[in-house]
């Protein structure tokens, strides 16, 4: 009795830590950056015009249920971005985010202007493809480190850049609700 006991708590914990599957994504249940490791916190598909683009993702250090946890800086966190459309080009992602950026700094991004040009470089290094995936690290007290396919493609200082990025999809006027929702575990 006590083997089977054991075995099923084992195939439970083993079910429990394995990678979810959203939209065709394989997600990872962790995540490392440098010498941190942050847990899946939530997941959603970002539709648009009934067309899904992407699955965002929210890796934590800590699980956050509210965006203001994130956009303060109390965890460190990492937006990822799964490109499942061959619909989303480089330009139409300059395009969303710049927006998206407006939204976030109520139409107010003259102060990061600077910062936002040389943070939108990471989607036209070359054209976007369906299949790439976009991570970024959000570090309270330095900014946001930028990845493309795993590989570092910018690092923007400050805190109030790392809010704006994030506030376009945790914000209150976030790109999409329903997946603010979802990254949020809710």
């Amino acid at each position: 009795m006590k083997r089977l006991a054991v075995l099923l708590c084992s195939l439970f914990f083993t079910f429990s830590v394995q990678a979810k599957e959203l939209a065709g994504v394989t997600l990872a249940p962790s995540i490392k950056d440098a010498d941190h490791s942050l847990q899946l916190n939530g997941a959603g598909v970002r539709s648009k015009f009934f067309m899904n683009l992407y699955v965002g993702s929210l890796y934590t250090s800590a699980p956050a249920k509210t965006s203001e946890v994130i956009l303060d800086g109390k965890v460190l966190a990492a937006v990822r971005l799964d490109i499942i459309s061959g619909m989303i080009t480089s330009d139409r992602m300059v395009s969303t985010v710049e927006e998206g950026f407006m939204a976030s700094t109520a139409n107010n991004v003259a102060p990061l202007q600077e910062r936002i040009d040389e943070f939108l470089a990471v989607f036209t290094q070359s054209e976007i493809k369906k299949g790439e995936v976009f991570t970024l690290v959000g570090k309270p007290g330095v900014g946001v480190i930028a990845y493309r396919n795993g590989k570092k493609a910018a690092e923007v200082k400050g805190d109030d850049f790392r809010k704006a990025l994030f506030g376009i999809w945790l914000g209150d006027k976030p790109a999409d609700r329903k997946l603010k929702a979802a990254m949020l575990g809710q």
